[in-house]
């Protein structure tokens, strides 16, 4: 029977967490990538299919993200590291549903009318979980990230304002609909194309240069 010291386990533990460090890196980057692409897709090139098929990626691979940033910060405080990781995850499976459902009847549009299809969707409505519960993931991260130094200080602030944003969209996709209003329009552009990219590439930056380990 193989039996291993307290010593050795330690080492085990940190080289695993460090490699999954490193491949949640790889994913924050390639979701900030993602975030960018949607925001083509969606805005610029207006393709619902692959607007839908970022959508999913993003919060597939957002996952990983959370995993690995859960495991830095819940020693700033436990019980609001796992609240963060809750929520987080139920965004990511938001995104990854609405994403899907899109996805499904970009590829086979169902013969229904147009007030049917403008419905909203049953598994995220008006973006509840991949905006409203995001953000509020997103508000408890930056807060855990301030109070610690497991990840760059600077990322409190800019966590904070894309919470905030990611919470006016929802409510503002859920009150006022209309797309082309200023205030859903604005607020849909930055997060889209600077906050929620720019996030997720450091995050990925900071879990590679392996920022704050101790």
């Amino acid at each position: 029977m193989v039996t291993r010291t307290a010593g050795e386990t330690a080492s085990k533990t940190t080289l695993e967490t460090g490699s999954f460090e490193r491949f949640a890196s790889i994913c924050a980057i390639l979701a900030g990538i993602g975030s960018l692409l949607y925001g083509i897709a969606f805005v610029v090139l207006k393709n619902g299919m692959l607007s839908s098929l970022f959508l999913m990626l993003g919060g597939l691979l957002s996952t990983v993200v959370l995993t690995a940033v859960y495991r830095r910060v819940r020693t700033v405080n436990e019980s609001a590291s796992l609240w963060m990781l809750l929520l987080g995850i139920a965004g990511a499976f938001g995104a990854l549903l609405h994403g899907g459902y899109d996805l499904a009847n970009a590829i086979n549009a169902p013969n229904v009318s147009a007030a049917i299809m403008n419905l909203p969707s049953a598994v995220d409505p008006r973006g509840l979980l991949t905006f409203g519960v995001t953000g509020i993931a997103v508000i408890i991260l930056a807060w855990l990230i301030g109070s610690g130094g497991q990840l760059p200080r600077v990322m409190s602030y800019w966590g904070y304002l894309l919470g905030v944003l990611l919470v006016i969209l929802y409510l503002g996709r859920l009150i006022i609909l209309n797309p082309q209003n200023p205030l859903i329009a604005v607020d849909a552009l930055l997060c889209g194309f600077v906050l929620n990219p720019v996030w997720y590439i450091a995050l990925g930056w900071a879990l590679w240069r392996g920022w704050g380990k101790r």
